[in-house]
């Protein structure tokens, strides 16, 4: 990967203003003809610096974006970055209007009365857009203003150099023609339609000068020898560059020697062509140095090209993929994640290449995600029909609970919760709730049932009877504090091994064993601290286990712990991550302390719970 300053040295050496081609084409043997090459520039093939994915961001952060770039003159890279985030914006506020259309109709509204302002952020972005907008138009119009003064400018100096070419010597024609000379030479650009009428003109006179004013021959002679000098330097200066090893502030400091090389006088006639062939050879040598590492570079962008090639072609089967198991999807969601940390790997390519090359991967990458959206959508409509279908198993067996007809309620309860088990699950905000209805109601029937044998009846309260026995000898073991795990765990199986007891102190029952064996387990001398939590869940592990439906519960358990770790983990992702802002904030220790213990807690809270899944799976 290139670092920024790299990319911005490439940059620069690409796109930097030349002022003389490689080949040297533009000098004609005259000292001056080359400043007619004045704002041209290289146009070479510039790779764009690497996309950035705005597709996360909300319309809060569209909008700081773009605030940002108000703030700043830096127009090209504000346009890129409009080109990159109005679409997404747009794409956004068209969403949210179709949504805002659809609850006006819902809500009675005709569509022709419909009328959308969009909300504060709409607002704040076209306001910063046209701000940017404007303000790039102004800008460039005060350089094209500018550069028109420059042109009035300098064909005013223009006419005064004529002027003073045409009149009579004096002693002072010398003194003000070096004036015009430097004042020729602050002025700024100019339109590019009128540079070499401009400097033609310029140059031109500026031989007549030298040529009708005989008398100043010898002052004219010793300038140009100090001209020669001049240039001398320049061309050593240039001969220095080649040591230079970036290459974008060599090409930017030649131009510079080129601009200066221009604007010195004319030299003696027999070393005008060998100090101009000295200072275009230097130039020639550190031009060929950035070919070089321009051909360099282009090779590297085109090995880039192919390695994205490589990564589109494989993101294009999965922008076809199609499952019906979650679990597929799951895992292909991985695998995608792992193509695009690869690709963002990968430098950049051939500026001819980016945008298509862009489009190919985002678009399979967001195709594979709206699949899967639309595999989701699908697994939900399949879960809202399996909730009618219980819904409507669950009616019947309200209406079956109070039959006295036992045998035939009996024979349909069951086939109910047969077909009721077939069904695939059901939203998961109504599993619970629907499943503890349908079983509430089948429990009443088969507990009236029950009850209505008397032998039943007794046989209940008789196990009543031992289980409350039971549950006093626990009591004796609290109490006492001198029982032992084997003994607890003995009692345990007792209690668990003997029937039903009556409905009526079930929930009670159920709520006093566990309180006491708890209390019994803490009472046990021999187990440490830890020793006593890990015996009290295996307790209630065994519980749930034996217990009606144990398999089923213990299941549900797993699940619950799984996502109780998930969430855990999730929470000290997202604490890790603003305390990594706060790192970089001033004056935020106190946050950072406050961060720090809730990473802590919930580290310790996640070892907590993976011991309690790691006892539930050694018991199932």
């Amino acid at each position: 990967m290139e670092n920024g300053s790299e990319i911005e040295e490439k940059v620069s050496v690409l796109n930097g203003e030349s002022l003389v081609n490689s080949n040297g084409s533009v000098h004609n043997g005259d000292d001056h003809s080359f400043g007619i090459a004045d704002e041209k520039s290289v146009d070479i093939d510039l790779p764009e610096a690497k996309p950035v994915d705005y597709t996360g961001l909300t319309k809060k952060d569209f909008v700081g974006l773009l605030k940002e770039a108000a703030t700043q003159n830096d127009f090209k890279k504000a346009d890129e970055l409009i080109r990159d985030i109005k679409p997404l914006f747009d794409e956004v506020r068209l969403r949210e209007k179709s949504e805002a259309l659809v609850r006006f109709k819902e809500e009675g509204g005709k569509e022709d009365d419909f009328l959308y302002k969009g909300d504060e952020w709409d607002v704040a972005f076209d306001i910063y857009l046209k701000s940017i907008r404007d303000n790039r138009q102004r800008h460039f119009k005060e350089i094209e203003e500018q550069k028109n003064t420059n042109l009035l400018t300098k064909n005013e100096i223009l006419e005064r150099l004529r002027h003073l070419v045409d009149g009579e010597d004096t002693e002072h024609s010398l003194r003000q023609f070096k004036e015009i000379q430097k004042e020729w030479k602050t002025i700024g650009q100019v339109p590019q339609a009128h540079i070499k009428t401009l400097w033609a003109n310029y140059n031109a006179l500026m031989d007549r000068f030298y040529d009708q004013r005989s008398i100043y021959f010898e002052l004219k002679e010793l300038d140009r020898k100090k001209n020669l000098e001049l240039k001398i330097d320049l061309v050593a200066r240039a001969e220095k560059l080649l040591g230079e090893s970036k290459i974008a502030v060599a090409v930017k400091e030649l131009n510079e020697l080129h601009n200066e090389f221009r604007h010195v006088g004319p030299v003696p006639a027999e070393e005008k062509e060998n100090v101009w062939q000295k200072f275009k050879t230097a130039s020639d040598a550190v031009y060929a140095k950035r070919d070089e590492f321009v051909a360099g570079l282009q090779e590297e962008f085109q090995k880039n090209l192919e390695s994205k090639e490589k990564l589109n072609e494989e993101l294009a089967a999965f922008a076809a993929f199609q499952s019906e198991s979650i679990k597929e999807w799951n895992q292909k969601t991985k695998e995608i994640i792992e193509v695009q940390k690869k690709w963002e790997t990968v430098g950049g390519v051939p500026r001819s290449k980016v945008r298509e090359t862009n489009k190919k991967f985002w678009g399979s990458f967001k195709q594979f995600f709206q699949n899967k959206n639309v595999f989701f959508k699908k697994l939900d409509e399949e879960r809202s029909n399996n909730l009618k279908l219980k819904t409507d198993i669950l009616n019947r067996a309200i209406e079956l609970k109070e039959s006295k007809d036992w045998e035939k309620a009996s024979n349909e309860l069951k086939e109910l919760q047969a077909n009721w088990r077939e069904i695939g699950t059901v939203p998961e905000k109504h599993r619970e709730k629907i499943f503890q209805q349908f079983k509430e109601a089948c429990d009443y029937f088969f507990e009236q049932r029950r009850q209505s044998t008397d032998k039943e009846a007794v046989e209940q309260n008789e196990n009543l009877v031992k289980k409350e026995a039971i549950i006093g000898q626990l009591e004796k073991i609290a109490e006492e504090k001198n029982g032992s795990l084997h003994q607890v765990k003995d009692l345990q199986g007792q209690f668990m091994a003997i029937g039903f007891v009556p409905k009526r102190a079930v929930n009670a029952l159920k709520s006093r064993f566990s309180e006491v064996l708890t209390k019994a387990i803490e009472a046990l001398p021999d187990l440490g601290a830890e020793e006593k939590g890990q015996a009290a869940f295996e307790a209630r592990l065994s519980n749930i286990k034996q217990g009606p439906q144990g398999e089923k519960k213990i299941h549900n358990k797993e699940h619950h712990l799984r996502k109780q770790i998930a969430k855990a983990e999730n929470d000290i992702a997202t604490l890790r991550n603003n305390l990594e802002f706060f790192g970089r904030s001033k004056n935020a220790e106190k946050m950072k302390e406050e961060f720090g213990a809730r990473i802590k807690q919930a580290d310790e809270e996640i070892v907590h719970l993976k011991k309690q899944l790691q006892m539930l799976q050694a018991s199932a």
